[in-house]
């Protein structure tokens, strides 16, 4: 039962977000790939570029055609590194964080509608939960 719910919980939240996402594919802005790799460089908070390649398990000189190609698309921005000037970290723009916060404001709605429903105890229980669900994943 429980995995069950956690499934139905984790595809409602998939769903939702593919569904705002890909809104940028009917514009015709972005292709499936873009978004993927969009994702991957606002989860990993300012990647480098060598680490934005390791983590899609593409090459160097590929990493560069898609990262360029976001650069062109107004997407996301190359940053110079703080510490080694022949560095660069990427960083997604308002461009991206526009069409993203229509997942936020899912996640508003539906934080509102659990502070409506749920008691202040739940709610409680229900973080510290969540809190542990994510230091597990993390581990």
């Amino acid at each position: 039962m429980l995995e069950k719910e956690f499934e139905r919980l984790y595809y409602k939240f998939r769903e939702n977000y593919c569904k705002n996402l890909f809104e940028c594919v009917k514009e015709g802005s972005l292709n499936p790939t873009d978004l993927y790799c969009l994702e991957v460089i606002f989860l990993l908070n300012k990647p480098k570029v060598n680490e934005f390649a390791e983590k899609v398990n593409i090459s160097l000189p590929n990493a560069s055609y898609r990262i360029n190609n976001l650069i062109a698309k107004g997407y996301i921005k190359k940053l110079v590194s703080e510490h080694d000037r022949r560095e660069y970290h990427l960083e997604v723009t308002d461009k991206f964080l526009n069409n993203y916060g229509a997942n936020a404001s899912f996640n508003i709605k539906l934080m509102n509608r659990i502070r409506e429903d749920f008691s202040k105890e739940e709610i409680d229980v229900l973080e510290r939960m969540i809190r542990r669900i994510v230091d597990e994943i993390m581990e």
